[in-house]
Order: C-alpha cells, then structure tokens, then sequence
C-alpha cells in the first residue's frame, strides 16, 4: 500500500530490522539440531556471518581466525593493510586522535598510495596460514587490481560500492568497470553489492555475481544516510532483493545468495534478516569488539577517508571478549552481542525451522514495540536489552 507524501508524490511504507518480529510456528527443535550451513560462490562455511572488509574488523590474522572458526572475513584491498607495509602503528595513530582530528587524519593516512606487491603479500598470508583469502575492492579498484588478485590466487572477490548498478554513466574520460565482463574474465567468484532493489538485484545476478550484498547504510559507523538521504530500512530492503534472487532461480536454475550487509549488532539481528529472505549476513562494529579485531576498540566505515565527501565515522565500541566468544560463544554478556551463531540455533530451534531456508519462510510480524515491551527496569538500569 502507498502513502500519499504530499501532491504527486506517494510512497511505499519500508520496514527496519527493529521494527519487526518472529513468530513461532507450530512445532520447536533442538538447537543442535539446526542446520546453518550455506555456500557462497564454491565454497561451503558452518557459519552464515561474513566480517565487513574494514580495516578496524578485518586484517589477515582476522580472516584466518574466522575461517578457522568456519565463518568468513573480507580484506579491504584499499586500506591500511595495502598501503602500508607495517599497518600497526598507523592503527596506534588512528585510534589515538581526538573526533576533530579524525578525519584530516584518515584523509592524509589514506592518501598514502595503494601498493600492488602488498595486496599480493596479504592474500598470500592468509592462504599460508590456512585460511579463506577473501577480498574487496570498489569497481574503480576492482578494474585496476583484480589482475594481481587472480594472480595471487585469491578465493572470492567482492566488488562493494554505496550502490552498485549495471547501468553507471560515468565521463567520456572514464570507462566504467564492465560488472558483466568481470565476473566472467575473473577466475574466482565475485560477489556485487550494494543494492536495496528487486530491479538492481536481478541485474546483478544476470551479470554473473555469485552473491550480492544488500544494504545501504545502515552500518554503525555509516553516515550515507545522513549525508545523501539514500537508502531502503533494511528489512524491507532484503525481502525485496530475496524475491529476485527466487524468481532468478526459478527462471534459471542458479541459486544466488543474498547477503544482509549494515546494521546488525546482535544474535536477534541476525535471525531476522534470514527470516526475511538472507542467505548471510555481513557484520562489522560486532567483530570489531573482538579483542584480536585491528580497530583498537574502534570501528570506522570504508566511505570515511573521502578527500571531498567523507560517509563515515569512527565510533568508540570497546572490546568485550575474544573473536571466538562473540562467534560461537560461550556468552560472557547478555544483551545478544556474544555467541552469535548460538543465537542464530537457538532462534530456529524456536522457530521449528531446520535449515536456513526454512528459517526463511518463518512467519513475520510489524512489531515496533519488540524492543522495549517490557523492558522498563533493564531499560532503567542499563542491562541487557538496555544497555
């Protein structure tokens, strides 16, 4: 149904992940019993969570831990990690400043020119160590690196922008990356995002992406939102990108995966994005918590070293346990931030829903009063859900 904005102008109510809730059905299930597996590209992981390509969540001894713990994190190929040689004390620098001096910093600290040797340096790292060598790029770094990331013999490639469509109008100066004759010249999966549209969504796929990101800034430290006034409330954005993920594969027979990527912070978070159509989710202030996460405590979005229009901040998250018990637990607090796939079995366990895309088909309801329906002491003393 569509509201009438004002004269000439109507539009469609969206729904945030807060503003719903899932419904048991008729029958539960023993947690250990839920199936979470899923496969992106060729390769199948136990855990249907990604850590954001952002240089406060992700490094190679990140990656490697999460794909040992049978999840999966992304390298930001043009951050810190490929810019310089030694990143410790640039991070040291980073999480040191004062909020007035953050972003002339980041501005001046990303000016530093990005290296080839050392993209090729960093997925060979992780391979050697045995983890999943995961990458990312925008399509004007994609276009530019993604020789030497085949050559270094990457695993999948994430082609990540704000939006990202097969219909760019760039220049005549400047040849827009070419989606579809990338993601077949490249000799590893590529993942294209990001979307909030069932349109975009089937572009991307017919492109040839083996997944796609849905998501426009909902992120902690995203300010898209507040700086460009674009995006789609996140439940509403992947029930819509889930429909053209179904009905591609209905007309072809190939299952994409559809990625919830921004503004997941917690286990019931996570449920809820599956339950209205994701395959995955991307995540990254609750990794950057992780006492091994690079980021110091701090967490800070990709669009932030922006010479001329920054889209990000660097917020303060703290750390509050190791990477394996905000992962897989056990929990050491109580408001949903800790033992995340615990969560995530437990909540289908509820639910009746075996696998994922059973827990995809749960039932949905409008329920703006979730969060705080009850919750006046927690609330009041700043615990649990209140905090």
């Amino acid at each position: 149904m569509e509201t009438q904005i004002g004269r000439g102008k109507t539009a469609r109510r969206a729904y945030g992940i807060d503003e719903i809730a899932l419904v048991p059905g008729n029958r539960t299930l023993d947690p250990n019993l839920a199936d979470t597996k899923w496969r992106i590209g060729n390769i199948e992981r136990e855990i249907p969570i990604i850590a954001s390509a952002m240089d406060g969540v992700v490094d190679v001894r990140m990656a490697v831990l999460l794909s040992n713990l049978g999840a999966l994190g992304v390298l930001n190929l043009e951050g810190i990690q490929t810019r310089y040689a030694d990143p410790e004390p640039i991070l040291d620098k980073i999480a040191s400043v004062g909020k007035e001096e953050f972003v002339p910093l980041m501005q001046e600290l990303y000016a530093e020119s990005i290296k080839p040797e050392l993209i090729e340096q960093r997925i060979r790292e992780i391979k050697q160590q045995g983890g999943i060598a995961a990458v990312s790029a925008t399509p004007a770094g994609a276009s530019k690196y993604g020789a030497v990331v085949a050559k270094a013999g990457a695993d999948l490639f994430f082609v990540q922008a704000t939006v990202v469509s097969t219909a760019h109008l760039s220049p005549e100066s400047i040849v827009p990356l070419d989606l579809a004759q990338f993601c077949q010249e490249m000799p590893i999966p590529v993942v294209l995002g990001n979307c909030v549209t069932y349109e975009v969504t089937l572009d991307l796929m017919k492109a040839g992406a083996a997944a796609v990101l849905v998501g426009i800034g909902p992120g902690a430290a995203c300010t898209s939102r507040g700086v460009l006034g674009v995006g789609v409330p996140q439940a509403t954005a992947i029930a819509d990108c889930a429909a053209a993920r179904d009905d591609y594969y209905q007309q072809t027979g190939k299952y994409i995966p559809v990625i919830a990527d921004g503004g997941l912070i917690t286990g019931g978070d996570i449920c809820k994005c599956i339950a209205c159509g994701a395959d995955g989710v991307m995540i990254g202030s609750p990794f950057a918590r992780a006492s091994e996460a690079p980021g110091r405590g701090y967490h800070w979005g990709m669009a932030t070293p922006s010479p001329v229009l920054p889209r990000g901040t660097r917020i303060r998250v703290g750390t509050t346990g190791t990477l394996e018990q905000i992962l897989v637990g056990p929990a050491q607090l109580d408001d949903g931030t800790h033992n995340l796939l615990g969560a995530l079995k437990t909540s289908m366990g509820t639910l009746g829903a075996k696998n994922l895309k059973e827990m995809q088909q749960v039932e949905v309801v409008i329920a703006p009063s979730l969060l705080t329906e009850g919750k006046v002491y927690q609330k009041a003393q700043q615990l649990g859900m209140g905090k």
